[in-house]
């Protein structure tokens, strides 16, 4: 089977792989339909973080299970799923408490996994993959991005959002205009929020980001942005903060930005272990987050705004590519001409 292979920072290719097989009774094996590159993807691909040469990619896709292990008795073959990057096995505390993202039984076992290939081996099926009514084809194009988008990118800006406790009235601050900033306005506006302040400077993406829900948007940095949402919000600040970047500016300026009692939901992957937890102290901000609960979230509600036609979370892919030029998907990201790469693997 075709697969993409990291080689080398820079560089991706399509290798030919053995087509994966069910290796442990908790497995699955998916025929994958979409994929796409996610934004922490680029962490390995820019030489950021280490990755092992060789080595299959990617953790977002939806398919079609092929075949099951003995235990797995939820899905079945013919079934038409959303592959979450999360393996929850559904009955751990952290699961039972609604972050499977943290699931504390898992741990990848067996051959590498790769999203960004014609077939899948997944762990955990049983529990973790998302069941879709129907077969593939009964969606249209718009649809099968939506779907796509609830493996990650969707689910992770839906975690921010609730992370940060944001209610229906509140006044939102949203750190990030990647794919993950982009879901988490969709999300603030799902969950009720008045006002979205979405902080971006590129226009492409503040186009998408109105569109989503955004009331206002901040370009600035640094001071100049926090004095520029304070100004917005009559020196009070936001009720709730989603930082969806991960780097030192996006979270310090997340802190300064929120009211008294705010609370950030941190979902930007840290790229800097250091952070002054003072400035929370004096202003009894709370900062709240992690890896996303794809699947709880997918089934809490997600899934069915996908399907009512409620959100369409599927408009961050703004380019697509086949299997064959993943190479040119990766760049298109690195360069951002694309605000999120799609994969079309099958039909």
């Amino acid at each position: 089977m075709k697969a993409a292979i990291f080689v080398e920072p820079g560089q991706v290719a399509v290798h030919d792989l053995p087509k994966p097989q069910v290796e442990f009774p908790t497995d699955a094996v998916i025929r994958i339909v979409r994929a796409c590159v996610c934004g922490s993807d680029l962490w390995w691909y820019r030489g950021i973080s280490k990755r092992a040469a060789n080595q299959p990619v990617g953790h977002e896709a939806i398919g079609v299970v092929e075949s099951v292990g003995a235990a797995v008795t939820n899905v079945q073959p013919g079934d038409f799923v959303i592959v979450p990057f999360t393996h929850g096995c559904g009955h751990c505390a952290a699961c039972l408490a609604g972050f499977d993202g943290d699931c504390l039984t898992f741990k990848h076992q067996g051959s590498p996994v790769g999203y960004q290939a014609e077939y899948l081996r997944y762990e955990n099926a049983n529990w973790a993959l998302v069941k879709v009514p129907g077969q593939p084809s009964d969606y249209t194009d718009e649809q099968l991005n939506d779907l796509l988008a609830l493996s990650d990118v969707m689910a992770t800006g839906y975690h921010a959002a609730q992370a940060a406790e944001v209610k229906p009235g509140d006044t939102v601050v949203v750190m990030g205009d990647g794919a993950v900033g982009l879901s988490g306005v969709l999300s603030a506006k799902l969950l009720g929020a008045k006002r979205i302040i979405a902080m971006s400077r590129h226009a492409d993406r503040q186009a998408l980001a109105r569109e989503f829900g955004a009331t206002d948007i901040v370009p600035e940095r640094g001071d100049e942005a926090v004095a520029k949402v304070m100004a917005l919000t009559d020196d009070s600040g936001a009720d709730a903060i989603l930082e969806c970047v991960g780097n030192e500016q996006s979270v310090a300026t997340a802190v300064q930005v929120g009211r008294p009692g705010a609370v950030v939901g941190r979902v930007g992957i840290p790229q800097n272990p250091q952070m002054n937890t003072n400035d929370l102290f004096w202003r009894n901000i709370g900062l709240r987050g992690g890896v996303a609960a794809v699947t709880t979230h997918d089934r809490g509600g997600l899934l069915q705004a996908v399907l009512n036609g409620e959100i369409h979370p599927g408009k961050v892919f703004t380019k697509r590519f086949d299997l064959d030029h993943v190479q040119a998907a990766y760049a298109a990201m690195d360069q951002r001409t694309a605000i999120k790469s799609l994969l079309v693997i099958s039909e």
